[in-house]
């Protein structure tokens, strides 16, 4: 019982710290409150549904096309939406005051147009549904793809921002947007592909999320409300304890869950949204900066 619940929270971690990576690259470099970061995930459930059940195609050639598509989508928003007002420093500090409404805008576009289009009904389909036993535990072959997607993509970041000199450049824009555009690093690009493949992470997540649940339009709001725990928990903008975050959201969820009941769920994860901005605001592994 306690290695399945164990393996439960490993894989509800992988995937929060997946939905919390794309989130936090748009945050951390452009100072935007996506809010329709779960409607992403939505996009990337339907298009890997309709792949599976019109073409054929599997979610792992889908992983692919949702990639393409959300980073497309993810330009075409920078391009219409964004690109002018971040290029001057007035329009830049009112467009992050209004980034909220901006792409709750967004949501509500996302979320309507893909009732309208599908329905409100639920749909699911079956991929690599066998169970494995290994240890005690025992997992289908889709939870074990999701796993290694999602290890691969959050390891693969955390060594992208480490050793690469694009990683550096990212960096250095969360951290300090105006000393990096000093030293020569340019913002507009950086901006442009981080939130190209915030979108594309968020997809290739909601790929992921179609092989093991049900997908409905209004799917995503679950999945922002969780992502904006785990970047609150980590610390706003910061990449490698957002995703660490987000295992430790999987294990409370999992045995609080296990512990309690199922109807505890948004609870559990609420009540540790409004406990952390409470006791630590900067987040579980930022560090407090006193007021002068």
């Amino acid at each position: 019982m306690f290695q399945q619940l164990l393996f439960a929270a490993v894989v509800s971690g992988a995937l929060y710290a997946l939905v919390a990576l794309g989130l936090n690259l748009v945050y951390g470099s452009l100072r935007l409150l996506n809010i329709a970061h779960g409607d992403l995930v939505m996009i990337g459930a339907y298009t890997a549904f309709w792949s599976f059940t019109l073409l054929g195609l599997s979610p792992v050639v889908s992983l692919a096309t949702t990639t393409v598509l959300c980073a497309a989508f993810g330009f075409l928003v920078y391009v219409v939406l964004l690109k002018r007002q971040l290029g001057s420093p007035a329009l830049a500090q009112r467009l992050e005051a209004n980034s909220l409404i901006i792409f709750y805008g967004l949501s509500v576009i996302l979320q309507n147009g893909a009732s309208l289009a599908f329905s409100a009904t639920s749909r699911g389909y079956q991929f690599l549904d066998g169970v494995h036993s290994f240890a005690g535990v025992s997992a289908t072959g889709s939870m074990l793809l999701l796993l290694g997607v999602a290890a691969l993509i959050t390891l693969g970041a955390l060594a992208f921002l480490r050793f690469h000199v694009a990683g550096w450049s990212l960096l250095a824009v969360i951290e300090r947007r105006d000393a990096a555009a000093v030293v020569g690093v340019n913002v507009e690009r950086v901006q442009m592909i981080s939130i190209c493949a915030g979108f594309a992470i968020a997809g290739i997540a909601g790929v992921l999320v179609s092989m093991t649940q049900q997908i409905t339009p209004f799917m995503g709001f679950p999945f922002t409300i969780a992502a904006f725990v785990v970047v609150i928990m980590g610390g706003l903008g910061n990449i490698a304890a957002g995703i660490a975050a987000g295992f430790v959201l999987g294990f409370i969820e999992t045995f609080g869950v296990a512990l309690t009941s199922a109807t505890y769920r948004s609870i559990l994860i609420y009540g540790i949204f409004v406990g952390v901005l409470l006791l630590r605001p900067q987040g579980l592994f930022g560090k407090a900066v006193q007021a002068r």
